[in-house]
């Protein structure tokens, strides 16, 4: 995602759960062929190199856990929360999929899994 309006959209028509480092938005868009993305990193989270970083771990999280959302065809945002850049990749991803259990794109997992 790189256009301001598609942000927009999601931002007033989509979901969006608050957790400790990151924001989780989501909007279903049954148009979509997949799954568009998109970081939302700005001067509050940290410096240049640190939003950077934040960019790239989130990439990695989507690539990792995109298969096991239960519809893609959808937008799904994520922004960083100040503080995020200080927090090990551990705990972003912790947080990150507890979002996306709030929101219901990944189905909460059953005891020993």
């Amino acid at each position: 995602m790189k256009q301001r309006g598609e942000f927009a959209r999601v931002r007033q028509a989509g979901q969006a759960k608050t957790g400790r480092f990151v924001i989780l938005s989501t909007l279903a868009d049954p148009s979509l062929d997949s799954l568009r993305t998109g970081f939302i990193t700005s001067r509050r989270a940290g410096k240049a190199h640190e939003r950077n970083l934040l960019r790239r771990r989130f990439r990695a999280l989507v690539q990792s856990h995109a298969s096991n959302f239960s519809e893609l065809k959808r937008f799904l945002v994520t922004i960083a929360r100040p503080g995020a850049a200080k927090a090990s990749f551990a705990e972003l991803e912790a947080d990150w999929l507890n979002q996306a259990r709030r929101l219901k794109l990944i189905p909460n997992q059953s005891a020993g899994a």
